[in-house]
């Protein structure tokens, strides 16, 4: 290899780059360090003899990124590095080549094959591009792919993003930062600077890195998910419930404690790839645990029989039928409750993720639906609509509506 002089890298941006992880996505605030901690991974695997496809959204807005790999590279001319300025690509000694390619021509990176591909600005790139063209490029080394982007509202980075945090198969991995985790003074001005002469929207979704939505379903959701985790020690005597949303195949098993008495949550457990007994033997520990007086299930996700399997073993099981004519109030009662910032619940990443992304949709006739986006899951926001019902509705034994 050839001994080149690459930048040193803060220590996130080290743990991020030697992360394990196949697919990594990085939602980062302006100025962050993006392109650095992109160009030193893919200069590095260059130089190692790997294949490293740089994808910017226009060939335009690759100059920042080609500007960087020449400053490191130029100097090295003499040893065997050869750089093309007209096809914006270096080759190394080892075999291994640098491509800068533009996202609004996916054609021009059909064919190829990586073992790593940096995406800039990915939440701008539409999913056919990443799903359709830059995907099948690292199937030959089984290659790995990395999106760094500034969020850009909740669209499909958001999800991909989301899928991420929650994986705990450690394929993917997900990693959020304000710009003022760049320790450079000037950006820290730059970050204190922002907030006077930028929106709110746009100082959240640009410098610290929020995922943003006008309109969004919930309301005051960092607000109010604020707790931490509580102990049954702190609520004797208290009157405890629990929602209860049962995996399907691929979703997760989430139960919600909460305490009606100080309305607030105590509890989550989510889980997947469990099977039904220990699944059903978590409940229970759970219930007797905080000595709940009633656990509102969904029926339909596992069905009646497992429901009157667990009420005969004596646990307080109450199972609600979800329907297109129960689910819009029993959501639309939490969000009035998130509205009014009535309640509190646990600071949990995903149960935030799953709440800002909840959607409202309308059928061709008018009516409300809701479910979460296509791709993730909406698992937490049930069992905790599940929980507030019964939190709210002493007593409720309604097997439908």
């Amino acid at each position: 290899m050839t001994p080149l002089l690459l930048p040193r890298l803060r220590l996130d941006q080290s743990r991020i780059a030697r992360h394990p992880a196949k697919r990594k996505y990085l939602c980062m605030g302006r100025r962050w360090g993006k392109t650095v901690l992109g160009g030193a991974i893919g200069v590095a695997i260059a130089n190692a003899g790997g294949r490293v496809a740089w994808v910017a959204l226009t060939y335009k807005n690759s100059r920042p990124m080609w500007r960087w790999v020449e400053q490191v590279c130029n100097p090295h001319l003499k040893n065997g590095v050869d750089v093309s300025k007209s096809e914006r690509v270096v080759t190394f000694p080892s075999s291994g080549s640098l491509g800068v390619y533009s996202a609004d021509n996916p054609d021009s990176i059909l064919g190829e094959a990586f073992h790593l591909v940096v995406v800039d600005e990915s939440a701008r790139v539409p999913e056919q591009t990443i799903q359709d063209t830059i995907e099948p490029t690292l199937a030959d080394y089984d290659g790995t792919l990395i999106e760094i982007t500034t969020p850009k509202g909740k669209n499909r980075f958001f999800v991909a993003w989301s899928n991420a945090y929650g994986d705990q198969t450690g394929y993917s991995k997900a990693w959020t930062a304000p710009t003022s985790s760049n320790p450079n003074p000037n950006i820290q001005k730059a970050f204190i600077r922002a907030k006077d002469y930028v929106t709110d929207r746009s100082y959240r979704q640009e410098w610290l890195a929020e995922f943003v939505e006008d309109g969004a379903l919930f309301r005051n959701v960092r607000k109010l998910c604020v707790l931490e985790s509580d102990s049954p020690s702190n609520h004797q005597g208290h009157r405890i419930v629990i929602g209860t949303d049962p995996a399907r195949e691929t979703d997760y098993w989430v139960n919600s404690a909460y305490c009606a008495t100080c309305n607030r949550e105590v509890e989550l457990d989510r889980y997947n790839g469990v099977s039904w007994t220990l699944a059903r033997g978590r409940l229970a520990a759970m219930i007797q645990r905080w000595s709940a007086e009633q656990c509102l299930m969904e029926q339909n996700s596992i069905g009646s029989p497992n429901v009157e399997e667990l009420q005969k073993e004596g646990l307080p099981i109450v199972p609600f039928d979800t329907t297109a004519k129960s689910k819009p109030p029993l959501i639309q009662s939490l969000v009035l409750s998130f509205e009014q910032l009535d309640g509190q619940w646990l600071k949990d990443g995903n149960g935030i993720l799953e709440l800002e992304a909840f959607e409202e949709k309308h059928t061709a006739t008018g009516h409300p639906v809701y479910s979460a986006p296509d791709g993730m899951h909406d698992d937490t926001v049930i069992a905790r609509a599940l929980a507030r019902r019964a939190a709210m509705q002493p007593n409720w034994y309604a097997t439908s509506i």
